[in-house]
């Protein structure tokens, strides 16, 4: 079956508030969210307005499949400095609450650092074991809310952005059946891994990020409209027997573009809808 759900990353809206383009994404036909974590759209840290945007998102009728833990330079689990390590799984946790408080499904995070950064074979095994003992606590908080974490797949140049590395933290932490792995599709196609990599992930992979670009940058383009080969990636994923969800992640630069990122978005959807119908078929007439 393909029948994978598609939805929409409110992050290219990150310079707005959530609380204006909430209805403009439900109008423009998307009623299945991830959530952005970034201060300017939603401030994780505000209680009141994570739950005044729960309600709004269950007045709209929408699902937040997933929310984004924060990401910035200075939120670093795997510090060597205690005092940033202990704020960083701070930041963490205070988010995960508002994931649950959202309603959310899944909570993704970044395993590592957002550094391009290359240490000596001892710190990089070090780092690894606190990335893992941070998000330990943070997988303890969310199962006893029934919410999933989800560990993303990092860009190439980043620290733990090797699938071996996700894949070791991953066997580190202790609930390893609350835990999952999104494949960001953008990340694997610099990485040149794009389509081994999910055989690899293959029994952990819970939902995709889906972005396009050209091989030389991050660049978040709607699927379709980059060098990612979209026909191939979806059928080697239906041989993994994937049953998650699908989450584009699209560039929002231009704040005042709402509708034509929403143009641009249904657009991409329908191409990979074309796709995964294409796949139903072929298997129905075998």
């Amino acid at each position: 079956m393909t029948d994978w759900p598609v939805g929409l990353s409110t992050g290219c809206f990150f310079q707005m508030s959530i609380f204006d383009v909430l209805e403009d994404i439900r109008n423009g036909g998307f009623s299945l969210i991830e959530i952005c974590s970034f201060p300017k759209h939603l401030d994780y840290h505000d209680t009141n307005k994570v739950k005044a945007a729960a309600q709004k998102i269950r007045e709209l009728g929408m699902q937040p499949f997933s929310f984004h833990a924060p990401f910035a330079d200075d939120i670093d689990i795997t510090s060597l400095d205690d005092r940033q390590r202990d704020y960083s799984v701070n930041e963490i946790l205070k988010a995960a609450e508002a994931a649950v408080n959202i309603g959310a499904m899944h909570f993704v995070i970044h395993p590592g650092p957002e550094k391009e950064e290359k240490p000596p074979t001892e710190e990089h095994f070090q780092r690894m074991k606190y990335a893992a003992h941070a998000l330990n606590r943070v997988v303890e908080y969310c199962k006893q809310h029934k919410t999933m974490i989800i560990l993303e797949n990092m860009l190439p140049h980043l620290l733990f952005g090797s699938t071996s590395d996700l894949l070791w933290i991953m066997g580190a932490l202790k609930e390893v059946t609350n835990v999952g792995i999104c494949l960001d599709t953008g990340h694997a196609n610099l990485s040149g891994d794009l389509y081994n990599v999910m055989y690899k992930m293959m029994g952990h992979l819970q939902m995709l990020h889906a972005a396009d670009n050209r091989g030389t940058h991050d660049d978040h383009f709607p699927p379709g409209k980059g060098h990612i080969d979209w026909k191939k990636l979806l059928w080697q994923l239906n041989e993994t027997g994937f049953r998650g969800g699908i989450i584009m992640e699209l560039a929002g630069e231009n704040v005042t573009a709402t509708e034509g990122i929403l143009h641009d978005a249904r657009q991409a959807r329908t191409f990979l809808q074309d796709i995964t119908r294409d796949i139903e078929v072929t298997h129905a007439n075998a």
